[in-house]
């Protein structure tokens, strides 16, 4: 009984660990990649971030309300 309980507990927490990093820490790396590279990407890598953006979707929803990813304000000189 004691083996099986330990086995559950291994498999809750791989569970666990891959649900966290598919909604929480891959979708986060991929917002901080896109706003430095957004501008600058080559036609080949911006197929890549679309497809990484609809991959991490669910997770890229659940980050969306706490990130502010807006570009710079530029200053205009006189």
């Amino acid at each position: 009984m004691l083996y099986l309980s330990s086995n559950l507990m291994i498999v809750a927490l791989l569970y666990l660990i891959l649900s966290g990093s598919y909604l929480l820490v891959l979708p986060g790396a991929l917002y901080l990649y896109l706003q430095k590279r957004w501008y600058v990407a080559s036609s080949i890598e911006r197929l890549a971030m679309y497809f990484l953006v609809f991959f991490f979707f669910p997770g890229m929803i659940l980050l969306s309300p706490f990130l502010n990813l807006r570009p710079k304000r530029r200053e205009i000189e006189a």
